[in-house]
């Protein structure tokens, strides 16, 4: 399997690191195309990978292409790739951009969208895939392996539902943040050094995530086993539920699904 990156930023980069560590694709299965030569020298020399500038020289061969490059940039990566072969794959990780718009526009029928989010750079993400029809079975077990290496993935038949994960696991990471953020700034507000308060939080988050993954009860569920009638748990949800926060999650949710869905 030979697999050329065009474009090998933060995410690009993540990809490498994790196909290299899951031993998805050995070192010389891969090749990176950018224009940056700091950065082709900076991928080289940690990952051991063949880098070069031009485009069409490093894609083709391979079996897998991938595009990690801003939307903006896909006019003049198209003009540089040129025709592809007929068994040739795209694997576009570009937001906002349609599978029937690469299609189009790359002039290509075998092309794979996904939505991977941020914690793939520690290979902790989830992506959101979808392909073309004319995707083979094969080409379809490649792209799995690829997206496993950034975490977990599910592949969907519809691509409305690349939308719907931009706005829920795309931007999410950002929500959790904030909520973090809050809950430190909470603790700050009571009292606590900034210090505690953020070990405190960090470690109640990944607690309570890993309870959830480990437990079969509904996250309703386990939430009231820590809430006790007229307790503190329960105050404190009260104030919650009165300032609308699911509410408020619902619609900045579908707030940011609109706006993937105009992109």
């Amino acid at each position: 399997m030979q697999i050329t990156f065009i474009g090998a930023g933060t995410m690009g980069e993540a990809m490498i690191r994790g196909l290299l560590h899951n031993n998805v694709a050995k070192v010389e299965e891969i090749i990176v195309s950018d224009i940056n030569q700091t950065r082709r020298n900076t991928l080289n020399s940690q990952y051991g990978v063949k880098t070069m500038e031009d485009n069409k020289s490093a894609s083709a061969q391979s079996d897998m292409i991938i595009l990690a490059v801003k939307p903006q940039d896909l006019g003049k990566i198209i003009e540089q790739v040129g025709t592809l072969k007929s068994e040739q794959c795209v694997l576009s990780i570009m937001a906002g951009v349609k599978l029937s718009e690469l299609c189009d526009r790359i002039k290509h029928h075998s092309i794979i969208r996904a939505m991977p989010n941020m914690p793939a750079q520690i290979g902790q993400g989830i992506s959101v895939w979808i392909a073309s029809s004319e995707v083979s079975a094969q080409q379809k077990k490649m792209a799995e392996s690829i997206l496993s290496s950034l975490g977990k993935q599910i592949q969907v038949t519809e691509e409305k539902y690349l939308d719907m994960a931009t706005a829920l696991s795309g931007s999410g990471p950002a929500y959790v943040f904030l909520f973090i953020e809050a809950l430190i700034d909470a603790g700050v507000h009571i009292g606590l050094s900034r210090d505690v308060s953020e070990r405190l939080v960090m470690q109640t988050a990944m607690g309570s995530i890993l309870t959830l993954q480990q437990s079969s009860k509904h996250p309703a569920e386990l939430r009231n086993l820590v809430t006790s009638p007229g307790g503190t748990t329960t105050e404190a949800l009260l104030k919650l539920e009165e300032g609308g926060l699911r509410s408020l999650f619902i619609e900045a949710v579908t707030a940011a699904y609109n706006k993937a869905k105009h992109l």
